[in-house]
C-alpha cells in the first residue's frame, strides 16, 4: 500500500519516495555520512535506504505485506500496513517456511534493567504477539538478566528481580500459554 492510498500514513522522512515510502534522496554523499542511528541516539537526517544497508537488511515491498496476508489468512499488523516497519532480514525465509507448512519458532528477548517496560519495549512485543497469533508458532523469551548484572552495575539478586518484574508486563501481552516460553539466564546457568 502506497502512502497515497492511506491517508493515515505519513512518509518517514520528507523527500523524493519510491512505493515503499523510504527517501532514497537524502541528500549530497557527504550529508548522507553524517546521521548516527544507535541504540542511545539519533542525529542528523536519515538517509533510511543507507541504513537499511547498513544493518544488512532489505526493504519491506508491498509484495511482502500481500504475501503474508495471503499465507496467514489475515491483515497484516498496521506497523506493516502504516510502514511503521519499513525493513527485514529473513521475512522471505520465514514465509517459504510457513508457506511450505514447515515448523518454525519465533526468539525475541529482554535484558531487564528496570521494573517495567516502557513504550520503546512494547513495540516489538506488540509485533511478537500478532506474528505469534497469525502464524500459529512457538515463542520463546529470553531475559538476559545474567547480561545486566554484568554490565549495568546491578546486584545479581536485583537484576534476576526485574527479570521477573519484566516477565509479568510480557505476559500481559495475552502470548499464548501453551506456545510460549520465558526464561531468565540466571536460571539456566549452572553455577
Amino acid at each position: 500500500m502506497s502512502n497515497t492510498e492511506d491517508s493515515t500514513t505519513s512518509t518517514i522522512v520528507p523527500g523524493p519516495e519510491t512505493s515503499t515510502g523510504i527517501n532514497h534522496d537524502a541528500g549530497d554523499a557527504a550529508a548522507e555520512d553524517e546521521f548516527v542511528v544507535d541504540p542511545w541516539k539519533v542525529e542528523g537526517v536519515v538517509d533510511y535506504r543507507k541504513l537499511i544497508d547498513r544493518f544488512g537488511a532489505e526493504e519491506l515491498s508491498s509484495d511482502h505485506v500481500a504475501r503474508m496476508e495471503r499465507i496467514t489468512g489475515r491483515p497484516a499488523h498496521h506497523f506493516l500496513r502504516r510502514k511503521i516497519f519499513f525493513s527485514h532480514r529473513d521475512i522471505d525465509q520465514i514465509l517459504d517456511i510457513a508457506e511450505s507448512k514447515k515448523p518454525f519458532y519465533l526468539y525475541t528477548g529482554r535484558g531487564p534493567s528496570s521494573e517495567s517496560l516502557h513504550l520503546g519495549h512494547l513495540v516489538p512485543f506488540m509485533f511478537t504477539k500478532y506474528l505469534q497469533d497469525a502464524f500459529n508458532v512457538p515463542l520463546v523469551i529470553q531475559l538476559t538478566d545474567d547480561e545486566k548484572f554484568m554490565w549495568k552495575d546491578l546486584e545479581l539478586h536485583e537484576a534476576h528481580r526485574l527479570a521477573y518484574e519484566n516477565a509479568k508486563d510480557i505476559i500481559a501481552f495475552g502470548f499464548d500459554p501453551e506456545r510460549t516460553f520465558i526464561f531468565s539466564d540466571l536460571d539456566y546457568i549452572d553455577a
